[in-house]
């Protein structure tokens, strides 16, 4: 069984990106060195604030289209509930 991600990035303005893999550790090392074009490039987000594993590929993109469509307000909250100081979760990976 895989494990997939559902995560959140962020920057020091709080700008969010939330997206979902099958491997965060390669994940978070294209986006620390921008290696891949798009929205989290562009806005130099690199902070991992939030992740959540899951065992289903359907459950995590339904998850991470379920957080895109949220109030901000809601996903500054659920970082918060586990990351209260939005401290990079990427140096304990």
């Amino acid at each position: 069984m895989k494990d997939y991600y559902i995560y959140i990035l962020s920057d020091k303005s709080k700008t969010l990106y939330i997206g979902v893999t099958n491997n965060l550790v390669r994940r978070m090392y294209e986006h620390k060195h921008k290696l891949v074009d798009g929205f989290s490039k562009k806005y130099n987000l690199t902070k991992l604030v939030y992740f959540k594993k899951s065992n289903w590929i359907e459950a995590a993109i339904g998850r991470e289209k379920q957080l895109k469509n949220w109030h901000r307000y809601w996903k500054i909250n659920l970082i918060e509930s586990s990351n209260p100081n939005w401290n990079d979760l990427s140096e304990d990976l």
